[in-house]
């Protein structure tokens, strides 16, 4: 269901619904192949097609927040600058940072993946930390922590939070009924639009899952291309 379906019926008496709209950054181009968890890198937003596409989806009217690290200030810098309306203020919320990845940030990404079972999903097993660093479950339950504060803070407002891969999918396993497990098969692409709802009422609480992973650049160029006059080809709009 996309965020402009007109048939969602009214809201009941008494429900309150806190939409989140989380932006994963930009590419990291910089890295030379390596992983960077908490490193503060900077990300490529040189494509402003795709950011003029994310802003398009985005709500006007909402609170926004961004990790620490620079990547998600960046991003959102370059949502800002694709014509997007700047809010008066960002929150750097720490708790949204990515996992710290301890030892193995610098190692080399694709040997470090081969080396690791077969069918992970992810770095580690959720509960095993990064020598020196934290384990899936840290960045979850701290994700968590920051995602209840803000759902008091903020209820029945749209929020977006541009932020890291990890922290989307602990955010989406939080909103599959508490299974962090769950939110890491979830692939979060740079640049995606993920929404998810919190809907509260007297004695309820719960989440609607909208949307995931959603890259709405693809589907402005697929209809850019379905209009255009007969000629030369196209090239489509690369991420990496």
């Amino acid at each position: 269901m996309s965020n402009t379906d007109k048939s969602v019926a009214a809201p009941k008496a008494g429900v309150v619904t806190t939409r989140w709209w989380w932006v994963r950054h930009a590419p990291v181009r910089e890295d030379n192949g390596c992983i960077y968890g908490q490193k503060d890198l900077g990300c490529d937003t040189s494509d402003r097609v795709v950011f003029d596409a994310v802003g398009k989806i985005l709500p006007r009217n909402a609170v926004w927040y961004a990790s620490t690290l620079k990547r998600t200030h960046q991003t959102a810098d370059a949502i800002w600058a694709a014509g997007f309306p700047k809010p008066s203020a960002m929150p750097h919320v720490k708790d949204f940072a990515e996992q710290h990845l301890g030892e193995w940030q610098g190692m080399n990404r694709a040997a470090f993946l081969a080396s690791r079972p077969v069918g992970s999903h992810w770095f580690a097993a959720i509960d095993e930390p990064a020598p020196g660093g934290e384990s899936f479950m840290d960045l979850y339950n701290r994700v968590c922590g920051a995602i209840v504060r803000i759902n008091a803070e903020q209820a029945g407002r749209d929020v977006i939070a541009v932020a890291h891969g990890g922290t989307i999918k602990a955010a989406v396993g939080l909103a599959l009924g508490g299974q962090p497990e769950k939110g890491l098969v979830f692939d979060i692409d740079n640049c995606s639009v993920t929404r998810l709802d919190h809907i509260s009422s007297a004695g309820h609480d719960g989440w609607r899952l909208p949307m995931v992973n959603q890259q709405p650049w693809i589907a402005d160029a697929s209809h850019n291309a379905m209009h255009q006059p007969a000629g030369p080809e196209i090239a489509p709009t690369k991420l990496a």
